[in-house]
């Protein structure tokens, strides 16, 4: 029986403990969180021991795997104590908060004999995996380019209910940071590794209700040529569907929820997407539990998890470096 804990008992840890209520071979031993009535609640609905200080957790109870959903100021560094200590870890994204927590904990991770998963669950998505096959096999030819959108709604109340999300220093940055860069990190692993980039970042609806950015876009470069455009924003009045179009010499791939292929000669294919079966929000994705219990699936096997941090430090270098050219007064923010 492989044991679990889970840190940080707020929204996304929904999906992280029906993820492990799925798993017959997985066992919930502890819950951890700061805030007295989440931990208090946490650890009787699942009837195990509430810790409010995860080190002491961690020695007591020593879990197989530690799930990290925790604000993003925490995630680097809790995950790095479990990591130093022979615990896995699956940890939300982002990697860090900043560049040079995400470059330690990459560098504990190459050390660590434990294994660690960063949430970019959306690469699990039926649409994303097709995608990927389509594109690695050849028969679609050269990718010619791209481009993205995130036109989604957050107001003032979503903000005031977790104050850290709208700060440099919990959240370590705004929408690219907590919503688009799962769209970003798609971007990257479908087109390729970006070699330069082009951005800007302010605030457009959200003055005075937070510190950090609520709108985006850039313009990247890719090793091997192609080159994508990216737009994102909080500002729409719902929250749309993500877009997400790639251009090669044989056909075009439009993600829409369900995925649209449109070859050169006509013909037409559709992948469908997974529906969320979970208690989650659907701006989540489908594909949560697909990625923790295949990390669980794979703890025997030699070598890291491929969603790692030097994966997922991927996302945060290009998020920074728009971040760079955006706040060149304020190199705090890029830190």
């Amino acid at each position: 029986m492989t044991t679990a804990a889970i840190i940080g008992c707020g929204d996304i840890s929904t999906v992280h403990f029906a993820a492990i209520a799925t798993m017959d071979d997985v066992q919930l031993v502890a819950v951890c969180d700061t805030d007295p009535a989440r931990l208090k609640a946490a650890a009787a609905a699942h009837d195990v021991p509430g810790y409010a200080a995860y080190l002491e957790m961690l020695n007591e109870v020593r879990p197989d795997v530690v799930h990290i959903c925790t604000p993003h100021h925490l995630h680097a560094s809790v995950a790095a104590d479990c990591l130093e200590r022979g615990v896995n870890v699956i940890v939300e994204k982002p990697l860090a908060h900043t560049l040079a927590e995400g470059k330690r904990l990459i560098e504990v991770a190459e050390r660590s004999p434990a294994k660690i998963a960063v949430c970019f669950q959306n690469r699990y998505n039926a649409t994303s995996q097709a995608m990927r096959k389509m594109l690695d096999d050849g028969g679609l030819g050269q990718v010619i380019g791209a481009s993205a959108t995130v036109m989604w709604h957050r107001n003032g109340d979503y903000y005031r209910s977790r104050p850290w999300r709208g700060t440099w220093a919990g959240g370590g940055g705004g929408l690219m940071m907590n919503q688009a860069i799962h769209t970003v990190d798609l971007l990257q692993w479908l087109v390729g590794d970006v070699a330069k980039v082009e951005g800007r970042a302010s605030t457009r609806s959200l003055s005075g209700v937070i510190e950090v950015e609520d709108t985006a876009e850039f313009v990247a470069e890719h090793v091997g040529g192609a080159r994508s455009v990216f737009y994102a924003t909080l500002a729409n009045a719902v929250n749309a569907p993500v877009t997400l179009d790639i251009v090669t010499e044989k056909a075009t791939l439009s993600l829409r929820g369900d995925l649209t292929i449109t070859y050169a000669d006509g013909t037409v294919e559709v992948v469908r997407e997974r529906v969320a079966e979970s208690g989650g929000r659907a701006y989540w994705g489908v594909s949560h539990e697909l990625l923790i219990t295949d990390f669980y699936a794979r703890l025997g096997e030699p070598g890291p998890f491929w969603i790692n941090p030097a994966e997922a430090g991927k996302s945060l270098a290009i998020i920074k470096d728009i971040y760079a050219q955006s706040y060149p007064d304020m190199p705090g923010r890029v830190a």
